[in-house]
């Protein structure tokens, strides 16, 4: 299979969840309540699930993950066709910077896709630990009073379940495609239902604590950062470096997450602001209503 192939799945994943994140985002209120918005963008964002299953199907996690972190950039001109705006200058040079990184990681690590499979007790267990101290995290994040921190335990929560779901979505679409027919008699899809519903749950969570631009940064850089780590110590996924490069690809990285954060950040607070907006324009027009119908009623004989 040729590496475009998979890398192309992805890129289109990745305009379609951050299609999807954007309207779910817009969509949540701070109570956590769902809309009919946020149904649409979870529709969006579950058809870019689908192609982000497809493309770690044909290829690698390290070359996958990389791309659907794009979807911080794809989001730049939607949002700004929603708030009928251009994106800032500072968008364009953090966007910049986090397309040269991935270009720049990708070509020089040469990601090998690897077809072994983790044992089904060693995979299971991993998984059942990672998700277990996430939930912890959610415990905390319940009991903390403070919404900056609570946003942030949710954020990393939510990226990190994210992140153990693309191992299973690999997972689960290598079988389907070895086996279409009974592949729904893996444990691995099951497994993945869940995680991807504690994922949703503390994502949706973690909007409703009003600091968005807290969490938004800190699932965006913590899924990838968990998935490339899964694929490497339980499915031998590698990348053709020595020492010297691996510490250039980490530097890479670094500069990677640092874009997605104040990319993330600069969405975020955009985010916040529409709503807070809309409501200083609605009370504006309820105090000149007042005022006109006080003058009326003064004109009154």
């Amino acid at each position: 299979m040729h590496t475009w192939v998979p890398a192309l799945f992805a890129v289109l994943s990745a305009a379609l969840i951050a299609t999807g994140t954007v309207l779910r985002q817009r969509a949540s209120s701070r109570n956590g309540a769902i809309t009919a918005g946020w149904w649409i963008g979870a529709i969006i964002a579950i058809v870019g699930f689908a192609f982000q299953a497809w493309a770690l199907g044909l290829g690698s996690i390290l070359l996958v993950q990389p791309l659907v972190v794009l979807a911080v950039l794809f989001a730049l001109p939607l949002e700004a066709r929603i708030d009928k705006r251009r994106p800032s200058r500072a968008d364009w040079i953090w966007g910049a910077v986090l397309v040269g990184s991935v270009v720049a990681f990708l070509v020089i690590a040469r990601p090998v896709s690897s077809e072994r499979r983790a044992a089904p007790v060693l995979f299971a267990a991993t998984v059942t630990v990672v998700v277990i101290a996430l939930l912890v995290l959610v415990v905390l994040a319940e009991r903390c009073r403070n919404a900056h921190y609570r946003s942030l335990l949710y954020g990393i929560a939510a990226g990190a379940l994210f992140g153990v779901a693309a191992l299973l979505i690999k997972s689960v679409a290598m079988h389907f495609m070895e086996d279409p027919v009974t592949f729904m008699a893996h444990p691995d899809i099951y497994l993945l239902a869940i995680v991807l519903a504690l994922a949703v749950v503390a994502q949706q969570r973690s909007f409703g604590c009003g600091d968005i631009q807290t969490s938004f940064p800190a699932m965006n850089v913590v899924e990838p950062a968990v998935s490339m780590g899964l694929a490497v110590v339980l499915l031998g996924e590698n990348l053709r470096v020595g020492v010297g490069t691996s510490i250039l690809l980490l530097l890479i990285l670094l500069v990677a997450a640092v874009a997605v954060v104040k990319l993330a950040q600069h969405s975020a607070i955009r985010g916040e602001a529409q709503p807070r907006d809309d409501a200083d324009r609605r009370a504006v027009e309820e105090v000149v209503a007042l005022g006109q119908s006080s003058a009326m009623t003064d004109l009154r004989p």
